[in-house]
């Protein structure tokens, strides 16, 4: 099941929040940083050889930042908090898609908190402008069928404090 928004307000799920930020089916979440890629990334199975690609931040004009056609890493401004009965995932607002940009995520599991950072892909020839704190995707929170039997514990639990 999907919590609605009557849920979401409830439930502390993040911090940071304006009450604009909450949806029908669940919450929008703004851009706090963004950065280019300057290396490649490796993964393998166990993570033993992992390396997370180096970045350099992209720098705002005033208040906004205009993006060519790439892949770029994001923080977002909200502090997460998954609850051990929940999973979330993150799918771009349509505004970004109708202006040629998504966001990719990957699943928060159960127990994971912190800023999380996603992959903001801009496949519009001409680019994208996006404003500092824009609403760039929508959080949406599924409750599981029973409580996890175990809680995310991994690298990035409490990331980007």
């Amino acid at each position: 099941m999907i919590l609605p928004k009557q849920h979401l307000e409830a439930a502390n799920l993040m911090d940071n929040l304006h009450s604009s930020q909450f949806q029908p089916a669940g919450i929008d979440i703004t851009m706090k940083e963004i950065y280019r890629f300057k290396s490649a990334g490796l993964i393998d199975f166990d993570n033993k050889e992992r390396k997370i690609s180096d970045v350099e931040p992209v720098d705002f004009e005033s208040d906004r930042v205009s993006l060519k056609p790439g892949a770029y890493k994001v923080i977002f401004n909200e502090y997460v908090r998954i609850p051990k009965n929940v999973a979330g995932i993150c799918l771009p607002r349509s505004s970004m898609l109708r202006c040629g940009a998504t966001l990719e995520c990957a699943v928060w599991d159960p127990g994971y908190e912190g800023r999380s950072e996603a992959l903001l892909v801009v496949r519009n020839e001409h680019g994208i402008i996006l404003k500092r704190n824009a609403k760039i995707g929508q959080m949406v929170f599924i409750r599981l069928s029973e409580d996890a039997s175990s809680l995310y514990e991994g690298k990035y639990k409490g990331e980007n404090r």
